[in-house]
């Protein structure tokens, strides 16, 4: 008898209710996020990036001038290689003679700047956006990125919301940054762990 009262108290409609702190992601609230343009612009660029940044097709010169179209800012002499992906390019600026490399996803649902001669090399994510998830409503989380000038992102690494790179900082290949990279210094891992400082050139400019 014990044993029966104990089962029924366990899938009781009280026990079966969620948790305050559970995920509901149907009261996730889609309308609380400034996209940035309308969903006509939106429309249109993802299918010319469909067709033109994001395919094998070579060259640069055609995708720096549709991303100016967009309203990205780019710098003179910037390389951007093939099957690149850009969420807004109206909130992205890439600074003078920096280069993208294949498959770089830059997910900028917040401003990402990377600066002048930086290397973000193939297969890079460079993600603005998280969750919160300790709430029901699993509230978006945007927070900028910013790549210092003369920073190398290594291949396949990982670059998380609000983490700036400081100048000439390196993230060595798959790492992962979590926070931010002090300049002139080299990190790498997951998370990314300080490993040393690196020799400023003395001709480099400010």
């Amino acid at each position: 008898m014990a044993r029966k009262q104990k089962r029924a108290t366990i899938n009781s409609p009280d026990n079966l209710r969620p948790l305050p702190s559970v995920m509901q992601l149907a009261s996730y609230d889609k309308q609380s996020f400034v996209r940035g343009r309308s969903k006509w612009v939106e429309a249109a660029w993802l299918l010319v990036q469909w067709c033109l940044v994001s395919s094998s097709l070579p060259g640069a010169a055609h995708r720096r001038a549709i991303l100016r179209l967009f309203g990205a800012q780019i710098g003179t002499g910037v390389e951007i290689k093939s099957r690149v992906r850009i969420k807004f390019p109206w909130r992205l600026k890439i600074g003078a003679h920096s280069w993208i490399g294949e498959d770089v996803w830059i997910d900028n649902l917040a401003d990402v700047h990377i600066g002048s001669n930086c290397c973000v090399s193939q297969g890079v994510y460079l993600c603005t956006g998280s969750h919160d998830w300790t709430k029901p409503t699993f509230d978006l989380i945007v927070r900028p990125i910013r790549v210092g000038d003369h920073s190398w992102i290594a291949a396949r690494s990982t670059v998380g919301p609000g983490v700036t790179t400081g100048e000439g900082s390196v993230l060595a290949l798959g790492s992962v940054a979590t926070s931010d990279l002090a300049p002139w210094s080299i990190y790498s891992g997951s998370p990314a762990m300080f490993l040393r400082s690196r020799r400023r050139n003395a001709s480099t400019r400010i």
